[in-house]
């Protein structure tokens, strides 16, 4: 059989977008602007939702989402529930927002936080519960919104990889008070480099656009400073004796602005998200539902009848007594062209980033499991059905080349370490 390759990721640049990136910068208004408000009120748009705040990364997004506590009451050091399984990103935004993460044990079956074990997590110092909807998977909205409600906390959904899910009709971004995306190169709707929260609340708006900024004073959601004709605003000089309110600070912000170039990226992709979205979904659903093949050694996630999983990437698990390793499997998937990824690992174990927080390799079993037998492969748009039909294949030649008795296995490597964080 033909060998084919298939990359993990791809980038899709309209020609609108290339003549908005060539108009902003024969303008030379290259900071955020006009572009960075008309992706804001289209992403807001696709979901529904009153507001949508662009940033420079999906880690800010998740980081910004959080600071609006600050707002609210917060404490440094306060506690924010997390899944042990995320990209680092899920953690580290929790600390950079002056946040210690409490850290909970997933589901197997689902890849995201296990609700059962939310309760027992929550302290006096717990401020909010933060879902990660992994590989774009959904995860339980209703009892977690449930159990915030019951302790009063905040809930932030950390959508990075959910571009396009849905849960029980509702889309992925307006489940929660916040959500927070990631408009990375590898995702659909994507800025090259970029994040966006959501929400409805208009004075969490508000403060996002004071926290992005430094946290200055100015923040109105319309800007007429940023066009092509406009120079002056009076709203700027409303400070006490003519102050400019953009030199005044109202809070401990950061800087973290979308900028129009990467906006106008993201204008394009949403002008052919629709298009996008369903090639990925068909890629996803081909493979998701012939996976059955190949169980015992091998198991990957469902699309339930309530929701859509948001087509980010296919996960695939080596379960429990596979004869074969992961390191066998990626390293035959790599020779035949197919890109892999590992699926994470549990940040508070297995990253060494963590250590200081004082929790013990064993505490988290089902996150360290994918930490060690995970990993993920692409279903972007520039692949099709044939090419997730040689993915099936080859994983079905691997898998007869491994067979239980060790004949014309793979060789492999039986050192077993911790796994650093992997994208």
């Amino acid at each position: 059989m033909h060998k084919r390759q298939i990359p993990f990721g791809t980038i899709t640049i309209t020609e609108s977008a290339k003549r908005l990136i060539v108009e902003s910068l024969e303008t030379k208004r290259i900071s955020c602007g006009k572009l960075v408000r008309e992706f804001e009120n289209r992403f807001a748009g696709l979901l529904g939702v009153k507001e949508a705040v662009a940033v420079s990364t999906g880690t800010d997004a998740d980081t910004l989402a959080l600071a609006v506590l600050h707002d609210f009451g917060a404490r440094r050091g306060d506690e924010v529930i997390v899944p042990a399984l995320s990209f680092v990103a899920t953690g580290n935004a929790v600390l950079h927002a002056g946040f210690t993460p409490v850290f909970v044990d997933i589901e197997r079956e689902t890849l995201n936080i296990d609700p059962a074990g939310i309760e027992a997590a929550i302290t006096p110092r717990t401020r909010a519960i933060m879902p990660v909807h992994l590989m774009g998977k959904p995860a339980e909205m209703d009892t977690i919104n449930a159990i915030a409600k019951k302790h009063g906390l905040l809930v932030v959904e950390d959508a990075a990889e959910a571009h396009g899910a849905l849960y029980k009709g509702k889309p992925a971004g307006s489940l929660a008070d916040l959500a927070a995306f990631s408009t990375y190169v590898a995702h659909i709707i994507t800025t090259g480099e970029g994040g966006v929260i959501t929400t409805n609340n208009e004075q969490y708006g508000e403060i996002l656009r004071s926290l992005r900024s430094h946290g200055r004073n100015c923040t109105c959601k319309h800007c007429i400073m940023n066009t092509d004709t406009v120079t002056y605003c009076a709203k700027r000089f409303r400070g006490e004796g003519g102050e400019d309110v953009r030199f005044t600070f109202d809070r401990i912000g950061y800087s973290c602005k979308m900028n129009e170039l990467e906006a106008a990226i993201g204008i394009g992709a949403m002008e052919v998200y629709h298009e996008i979205l369903k090639k990925r979904h068909d890629n996803l659903l081909y493979v998701l539902e012939r996976f059955d093949r190949f169980a015992p050694w091998l198991s990957t996630i469902k699309e339930e009848a309530h929701e859509q999983i948001g087509p980010h990437a296919i996960p695939i698990i080596i379960n429990e007594g596979a004869p074969f390793s992961r390191a066998d499997l990626t390293h035959y998937l790599e020779q035949n062209g197919i890109e892999t990824r590992t699926l994470f690992a549990s940040m508070p174990t297995q990253c060494p980033g963590f250590a200081y927080l004082g929790y013990r390799l064993g505490q988290f079993p089902n996150a360290e499991y994918m930490g060690l037998n995970g990993i993920h492969i692409g279903v972007h748009q520039d692949v099709g059905i044939e090419d997730m039909e040689y993915v099936l294949t080859i994983l079905g030649q691997f898998l007869q080349n491994s067979g239980p008795d060790g004949s014309s296995r793979p060789q492999r490597s039986w050192m077993r370490t911790v796994q650093a964080c992997a994208s």
